[in-house]
């Protein structure tokens, strides 16, 4: 049902091209049952005179045999037509409502809250831009309003309203109302969900939903409806990268020939350059093609027939890009997934996967860890069951084009469909390309032993292996101390492999972007080069960023502790900032470069470090000398073994 206006009398038509340009907001609501979901949206409705009046005649009849809202009308029975049409067979346990104002358009997803039915509200969830969090002012945050929050931030909801409703039953107590947001934003700091809004409300008799109402003088804040209607939900849409998954070819006729889809991120226009994925291959836009007319440019969400001016191999389940800005490739990811069968799931096991590019066959090979969502604490398990939600290790016989599902929720999401029954048996959320940490080498692949031991190799170098790693941050000095350090051991007649971030990134490594995954797998890459140096009988020098604690550790155990040394660089960033010849942290500043550490990133400082330096203070020979007696005090430069 749209809104009420008068061009719908005197001009049908210009109603109906001011309503095909306004823009949609889909949302949901959730809470426990008691918190007030039900007439919350019922009041929605009622107030913005959305309800038929034969509707609302018989929900006052109902409401006085039916009712639970004493004198006034239950709003909270609007939504049982919709219940028993579940209970009649609807298997997604979700129902839609659809209004418009003067504004916006919208869609309500009504999702059920318990812990047995997240399958149903990550369903309902899943389109949704905002999230209406119901809190009882009795009660405060519980554990429901936990588990919906985890939901809402796990399926990319940004936008979060945190409506603490029943306010008159706590006599619209202002030092209430701030208890609740105090606790609740307490709490989200583990959460990504931005800065909820926190709105004092009472669905019931309709203080603060669509009108202010007399009893809530000390808020000053917009009204649900004003949110609602003014909320920017295009706030971090993605712009740059552009993403166009081929869902059709069209053919028309033999003079046309398109490609049919819905951009998921980016802005495309004729004469711009493309490439299909995976082939690869590459041709510039020659039209863009709606049901109305060609578009001079097209964004997210829209839905259009791209034609190229060559005569490319475009099939159902490529995908266009632009070449400088690529989505990540991988046959292993991690993924959060959400396991939606009475059937458990063990890894091991073969479904199908269904991504933004395609169908292929998938495993489960590692569950890293479930999630009890109503501690959000992480636990083992060893299957999931019916609800559970985890973060898994995916491998596909196929592979995969994604993006993150925090960047891109259309390129980062999945299903898997049970081979047998084609049942939807998982939804899943892509965190990125799985750590190869933990993957085993193929069963059929034997390690090959040397013929010469390490003993006869110490002699003939005159040295024990061993892997040092200089770590810190960007010009902090690593790369001048790693080459120093080399020379000097050349000089010494020792043999080493200088492992330098840039030229690792330029070779083995070029694949390979900055996100955290990316620097994980970067340092892993490095570390495996290293281990082999090491078994060889040579010193490794690494030189990296490497800013994250945790996997520096599983480098050193790669390695093995006894031959790996860590240096800490800990050069103040102040200095680095001044001596930083490519102007990367002025970059970083702007927002040009993403996930930089020590600006828009975490580098997470060695606890235990062999060795801290400081190059604003110490000369690159002083900090070489330094290297040279710790390697010195743990018999790296004897050629002899000690017993």
């Amino acid at each position: 049902m749209s809104h009420q206006s008068e061009l719908i009398a005197t001009d049908i038509d210009a109603y109906l091209a001011e309503h095909e340009r306004k823009d949609l907001l889909r949302f949901l609501t959730c809470g426990s049952v008691d918190d007030g979901k039900s007439t919350l949206i019922g009041r929605l409705l009622h107030d913005s005179k959305m309800i038929y009046e034969d509707t609302l005649a018989t929900l006052e009849a109902d409401s006085t045999t039916q009712g639970s809202a004493g004198e006034e009308v239950d709003l909270a029975l609007l939504m049982d037509g919709l219940k028993a049409e579940r209970e009649q067979g609807i298997t997604i346990d979700v129902a839609y409502r659809y209004f418009s104002t003067s504004q916006r358009k919208f869609i309500i997803a009504d999702t059920p809250g318990h812990e047995q039915y997240t399958r149903n509200m990550v369903t309902g969830a899943s389109t949704c831009q905002l999230a209406i969090l119901m809190v009882d002012a009795r009660h405060g945050v519980i554990t429901q309003t936990k588990r919906h929050s985890f939901i809402a931030s796990l399926l990319g909801i940004r936008n979060v309203v945190v409506a603490v409703n029943k306010m008159d039953l706590v006599e619209y107590g202002e030092s209430r109302f701030n208890e609740i947001c105090e606790e609740y934003s307490e709490f989200s700091k583990t959460l990504d969900i931005g800065n909820p809004y926190f709105l004092p409300m009472s669905a019931l008799l309709g203080d603060n939903v669509v009108d202010k109402g007399p009893n809530l003088d000390w808020f000053d804040g917009p009204t649900l409806m004003e949110h609602l209607e003014t909320v920017d939900v295009e706030v971090g849409v993605d712009l740059e990268n552009f993403r166009m998954p081929v869902q059709m070819v069209s053919r028309p006729n033999l003079d046309f020939r398109g490609f049919a889809g819905t951009i998921s991120a980016g802005t495309i226009r004729p004469g711009e350059e493309v490439m299909s994925l995976p082939s690869g291959v590459k041709s510039k836009v020659a039209r863009i093609v709606t049901f109305d007319e060609d578009l001079e440019v097209a964004g997210p969400g829209r839905a259009v027939t791209i034609t190229l001016e060559d005569e490319i191999d475009v099939s159902r389940g490529d995908m266009l890009v632009k070449a400088d800005s690529r989505p990540a490739r991988a046959h292993d990811i991690d993924a959060m997934l959400v396991w939606m069968s009475e059937a458990s799931m063990e890894p091991g096991r073969q479904y199908l996967i269904q991504s933004a590019n395609g169908i292929g066959n998938a495993t489960v090979s590692t569950i890293r860890h479930r999630v009890d969502i109503n501690t959000l604490e992480e636990e083992d398990a060893s299957k999931l069951e019916l609800n559970d939600i985890a973060m898994c290790a995916i491998s596909s016989d196929r592979e995969l084009l994604f993006d993150s599902y925090s960047n891109n929720r259309q390129t980062g999401s999945f299903i898997m469909v049970d081979r047998l029954t084609n049942a939807t048996v998982a939804a899943g959320m892509i965190v990125g390309a799985a750590s190869a940490w933990d993957r085993q080498p193929q069963e059929t692949l034997t390690r090959q032993v040397s013929g010469i031991d390490a003993t006869e190799r110490a002699v003939r170098f005159g040295q024990q292996p061993c892997t040092v790693l200089l770590t810190g941050l960007t010009a902090a000095g690593k790369s001048t101390i790693a080459t120093a350090l080399e020379r000097e051991l050349f000089d010494r007649g020792k043999v080493s492999l200088r492992l330098d971030g840039e030229n690792i990134r330029m070779g083995i490594s070029r694949d390979l972007g900055f996100s955290s995954q990316e620097r994980s797998e970067n340092l892993r890459r490095v570390t495996e080069v290293a281990r082999l140096a090491n078994n060889q009988g040579l010193m490794s020098i690494a030189a990296l960023v490497a800013p994250t604690a945790a996997v520096r550790e599983r480098a050193k155990d790669l390695i093995g502790q006894d031959r790996y040394i860590e240096v800490f660089i800990d050069t103040p960033i102040e200095v680095c900032r001044d001596r930083d010849p490519d102007g990367l942290y002025a970059a970083a500043d702007k927002g040009d470069i993403p996930m930089f550490p020590g600006v828009s990133a975490t580098y997470e400082r060695p606890s235990d470090a062999d060795l801290v330096l400081d190059t604003s203070v110490q000369t690159v020979d002083e900090c070489v000398s330094a290297i040279l007696r710790v390697l010195g005090d743990r018999g790296f430069l004897r050629g002899t073994i000690l017993g």
